[in-house]
């Protein structure tokens, strides 16, 4: 299925008018019109606190506001009162290992990483492992570049209380068996975090079927805003997390001996929050539904397919991960650093990300300092991929 929904995007054209062909979207998706639109309306002729005011605007803009938490819950096939907006999924796995991981973790105890995570679900972990003395282990990949549950499930022992996986690598593109992942957690009493902010713009996402324990994930590479996520956990383990930040919003009732605080997730959401950021994220949701998830799928999937064949082609290119990927393809180039191939395609309108991604103990498995990777959006087309190739063949002319 082909989805064509550029003339939605003001932002993939150049200053000049021309095609900007961008393929940056798992660092970050370009944003409809209607997504900048209700962010603008929010912040302007509908902008009002929420949760404090009495005054009639205040209250219709935290109906808004928790509207906005409904349907982020929907999206992802959880409830209310089981999504905590944070800034994102970096603090979202922060807010994780500060709350439940301080109370639930101790000396002795162990986690489980893979070789591919991104350092959002690698650096909260160490830190916390310095605090307490906990140890973490490092499940490998395959040779396609899969998380390898068969090592898993080898590796996992009573002694594990969480296990911390990417649903979809940043990197790779790679799709986890999240049900399996949760049954191998769960059979030896471990909790399931998933980093899902590569798949909830790309795959279908319900966390009631998939058995986690906690889902993270960013507004930004859902066609949303900045500076807006979600943190779902399941409710009793949100009920008994501790409060992690403290101020207004987060509590009850506060005196000078003694504060008492507010339910989950209020009780994690200090201060004034990100208003305007929720309401545009629940438009988000909306859009993307809209169109449908399969129908996305697919969608980048074919032009994966076709990227990855014309790569193929090429005998001075190493293309990397599993063939069949959600919307992601690295690559290198042989004697071309991928930051030079991404400055040579700038010229040529079509961005890329080059560098590590966030995700050096991968790059280091790869045997590669960085590598090019193109990440496609349910905006993206063939144009794109010719664009990528035109460049890819003009950066091998220049190097010889």
């Amino acid at each position: 299925m082909t989805i064509t929904r550029k003339a939605d995007f003001p932002g993939l054209l150049t200053a000049e008018g021309k095609a900007w062909h961008y393929l940056d979207t798992a660092a970050t998706a370009q944003k409809p019109q209607i997504v900048v639109d209700a962010a603008a309306k929010a912040m302007g002729a509908d902008y009002a606190t929420v949760h404090r005011g009495v005054y009639s605007r205040s209250a219709e803009m935290t109906l808004g506001y928790e509207a906005a938490r409904r349907r982020v819950a929907e999206f992802i096939g959880g409830q209310e009162d089981e999504i905590t907006f944070t800034r994102g999924a970096t603090e979202a796995i922060n807010l994780v290992a500060y709350t439940w991981g301080a109370q639930e973790l101790k000396a002795g105890d162990r986690i489980l990483l893979s070789r591919l995570e991104h350092h959002s679900n690698i650096v909260p972990w160490q830190i916390l492992r310095d605090q307490i003395g906990f140890e973490i282990d490092v499940c490998p990949l395959t040779v396609d570049g899969q998380i390898d549950l068969d090592a898993a499930e080898q590796m996992l022992t009573p002694q594990h209380k969480l296990v911390a996986l990417a649903h979809v690598s940043n990197v790779l593109g790679s799709v986890l068996d999240v049900k399996r992942a949760a049954g191998l957690a769960h059979c030896v009493g471990a909790k399931l975090l998933l980093d899902g902010c590569q798949a909830v713009p790309r795959v279908p996402v319900d966390v009631a079927a998939l058995d986690c324990d906690f889902y993270v994930f960013s507004g930004h590479k859902l066609y949303g805003p900045t500076g807006i996520g979600a943190l779902w956990a399941k409710k009793p383990i949100l009920d008994a997390m501790p409060p992690w930040q403290g101020g207004g919003s987060m509590i009850d009732r506060v005196t000078f001996e003694k504060t008492t605080y507010a339910p989950a997730p209020q009780r994690f959401e200090a201060g004034t929050p990100a208003i305007v950021e929720a309401i545009a994220l629940a438009v988000a949701c909306d859009y993307v539904s809209g169109i449908g998830l399969e129908a996305i799928h697919a969608h980048e999937a074919r032009l994966v397919a076709a990227t990855r064949e014309a790569l193929r082609g090429m005998n001075d290119v190493t293309v990397f991960g599993p063939e069949d990927t959600a919307g992601i393809v690295s690559f290198a180039l042989d004697g071309v650093h991928p930051h030079d191939l991404g400055t040579i395609l700038d010229e040529e309108n079509v961005a890329i990300r080059a560098g590590h991604h966030c995700a050096q103990p991968l790059m280091d498995h790869l045997g590669v300092p960085a590598t090019a990777r193109a990440s496609f959006g349910l905006y993206s087309d063939d144009d794109d991929v010719a664009a990528l190739i035109r460049g890819i063949d003009r950066t091998r002319r220049i190097f010889g």
